[in-house]
């Protein structure tokens, strides 16, 4: 049956972010291939910090993009960098908000619509989607990604009351919340127990076939001594601290610099260059460790796909999030570094792909270990991958499919 979808999504194209963004842009692809009318409710071109409009062109053509009103508080509204906090709850990009209802309300009263899907990690969304909801009685499905509200996050009281009361209001109104992992649902189970755990549902990230497709052919790697170990995306200080990472491969230089001359590592887009780069210099392992810049999406799957291992990191206050680029990882048939807490979604994930080699993320000593058996692995050839069948469950359409199930059960 074919329905009128009003997808609210402050990440899409031409926006140039890390792969978060491939999550709406797959899942609005396929609910239109399988004849749904979308159209995507999003930010104009000022209010992102980076934008690329070679990303145009994964916008398929049977999908309608509208675009409000909105602005970066700290780039547009500061003066000499300071604002007042109110201007940034739920977050930097609140002027969006109202720009978005009226474009929103203007479209569902001229075409209609039967289901309004707002998506995280940009909360703004989840207002205009809520407003949306009570202004037209469309129902509101709402993709939470990760929890909103843990233990330590947000940090500040202000904004975690803001958080609290766009949860409460999602929890009350909408018809479906989606997390990325089975720990997040759990942990909304037992905070919400009264709600009927039909609302609670699972629909991972994965990886998407699309977008590998037109990557290039890889040519075959040449017989190598040393081996390029890839980073791909933002390596956020708190939930990726690299510090111990980083120590970890003094050691490796210092007690085996055999081992270590036949590692390179590559951190591309880790958004924090200028606080990384002196604590290489520092640790004297500048040659073997390289700050990279962006490289638009389709270039940074060729150099996943050329690199000869993959590094992912996730903080132990990050286990019930599963991030993205673990899909592609899998994808990619590369062995995978893994620096996470063995309790957490990521590494049971990773897991799943038979050739991860785990260590805590803050334990240097682990970590050595971890990276003495990749080298080791790897010059041996070891590894062995999943096979086609196996590896398509962790894509994008498995889990849109999914989603249009969902979509189709409301009528």
């Amino acid at each position: 049956m074919k329905q009128k979808i009003l997808y609210i999504a402050y990440h899409f194209p031409p926006i140039q972010v890390s792969s978060g963004v491939h999550r709406t842009l797959s899942f609005c692809r396929y609910l239109a291939s399988h004849g749904q009318d979308v159209t995507v409710l999003t930010a104009t071109y000022p209010a992102y910090a980076a934008l690329s409009h070679d990303n145009h062109k994964l916008i398929p053509d049977n999908i309608t993009v509208l675009r409000a009103y909105a602005r970066d508080t700290a780039r547009h509204f500061s003066v000499r960098g300071r604002y007042l906090s109110a201007m940034a709850l739920p977050d930097r990009w609140q002027s969006w908000i109202f720009g978005a209802v009226w474009r929103g309300w203007r479209h569902i009263r001229r075409h209609k619509a039967d289901i309004i899907i707002s998506t995280y990690p940009i909360a703004s969304a989840h207002i205009i989607g809520y407003l949306l909801h009570k202004l037209t009685g469309v129902a509101w499905i709402a993709d939470f990604r990760d929890p909103m509200l843990q233990e330590d996050y947000p940090s500040t009281p202000r904004l975690r009351r803001v958080f609290g009361w766009i949860e409460r209001k999602a929890v009350q109104h909408c018809k479906h919340i989606i997390f990325t992992s089975p720990g997040a649902k759990a942990l909304y189970q037992a905070r919400y127990p009264q709600v009927d755990d039909s609302v609670w549902q699972v629909l991972p990230n994965g990886f998407d076939e699309t977008l590998f497709n037109l990557v290039k052919p890889q040519p075959d790697k040449a017989a190598t001594t040393q081996f390029t170990l890839l980073h791909s995306g933002t390596i956020y200080p708190y939930e990726r601290d690299p510090s111990a990472f980083f120590a970890a491969l003094q050691q490796l230089k210092q007690q085996q610099p055999e081992c270590a001359g036949q590692l390179k590592v590559i951190l591309r887009s880790s958004g924090h260059d200028a606080l990384y780069q002196p604590m290489l210099e520092q640790l004297q392992i500048s040659d073997i460790v390289q700050l990279a810049p962006p490289l638009n999406y389709v270039e940074a799957l060729e150099e996943m796909l050329s690199a000869d291992a993959l590094l992912l990191m996730q903080a132990d206050n990050c286990n019930y999030q599963t991030p993205a680029k673990a899909y592609e990882y899998i994808r990619a048939r590369k062995p995978v570094l893994a620096l996470t807490d063995a309790a957490g979604d990521t590494a049971a994930l990773i897991k799943q792909s038979g050739v991860a080699e785990l260590a805590p993320m803050n334990d240097a000593d682990a970590i050595v270990s971890a990276l003495i058996k990749l080298i080791s692995n790897l010059q041996s050839s070891s590894y062995r991958y999943l096979a086609d069948e196996e590896i398509a469950r962790f894509s994008r359409d498995y889990q849109a499919e999914q989603l249009l199930k969902l979509t189709q059960n409301l009528s």
